[in-house]
């Protein structure tokens, strides 16, 4: 089982510290649960796209013979790319945005505000200034890291993904709004609905949940 976290966060962030691997170790799944390049304990990358990231998260799977992927935000949007490079058995993908987010973010006013200046104006620019910085981030990593993942934009076709996939977004949650145009682009895929807004629906029991009844069933 392979966990992907999302943007400007890590792997203890995002899954342990929500219970993910006491839930499925409990299930009897091993669980793999990397910090993507730029993030957390991981060194940056010199290419951040996302099929080169899909191709480093490969190796790190190792020689295996199937794997259950567990993707959110970044890390969902990353996971799209894994089955043509892992032999991907499921994907949940959780709090996908359908369009590609950072294509309006303006990287040169994030790494002047990280280097001391002003907050920028662009309402989506400030909130990823404010993220990048956060205590124990890397702000030149992750905005390498954005650079890279705006010179592959997310432009989701259909026959991309054959895997069975579950889309799980929170209700309240801005970031995935319009997931729902995905489902008809992957055959056999379901979206289910779960309380909370874009951090909220990560914490919550009812992701969890929708996303173990998928991969076990």
């Amino acid at each position: 089982m392979l966990l992907l976290h999302g943007f400007a966060s890590d792997g203890p962030t995002d899954w342990i510290s929500t219970g993910w691997p006491s839930a499925l170790t409990a299930a009897g799944r091993p669980v793999l649960v990397p910090d993507l390049p730029g993030h957390g304990s991981s060194p940056a990358l010199a290419d951040v796209t996302p099929k080169a990231i899909a191709g480093e998260l490969a190796l790190a799977a190792g020689d295996v013979s199937e794997v259950d992927v567990v993707g959110y935000s970044l890390g969902a949007r990353l996971a799209w790319e894994l089955p043509a490079v892992l032999p991907v058995r499921r994907l949940v993908l959780g709090g996908l945005s359908p369009h590609e987010p950072f294509g309006a973010v303006d990287v040169e006013a994030t790494l002047a505000f990280a280097g001391g200046g002003r907050l920028p104006a662009d309402q989506l620019t400030a909130a990823i200034a404010r993220m990048i910085t956060a205590p124990g981030r890397d702000p030149a990593a992750l905005a390498q890291c954005i650079e890279g993942l705006r010179r592959e934009p997310f432009v989701p076709v259909a026959g991309t993904l054959t895997v069975p996939t579950r889309f799980v977004a929170g209700r309240d949650d801005p970031v995935s709004q319009g997931i729902e145009t995905l489902v008809p682009l992957v055959p056999g895929s379901d979206l289910v609905q779960v309380p909370g807004d874009h951090g909220g629906a990560l914490r919550g029991a009812p992701f969890r949940t929708a996303a173990l009844t998928f991969l076990t069933s």
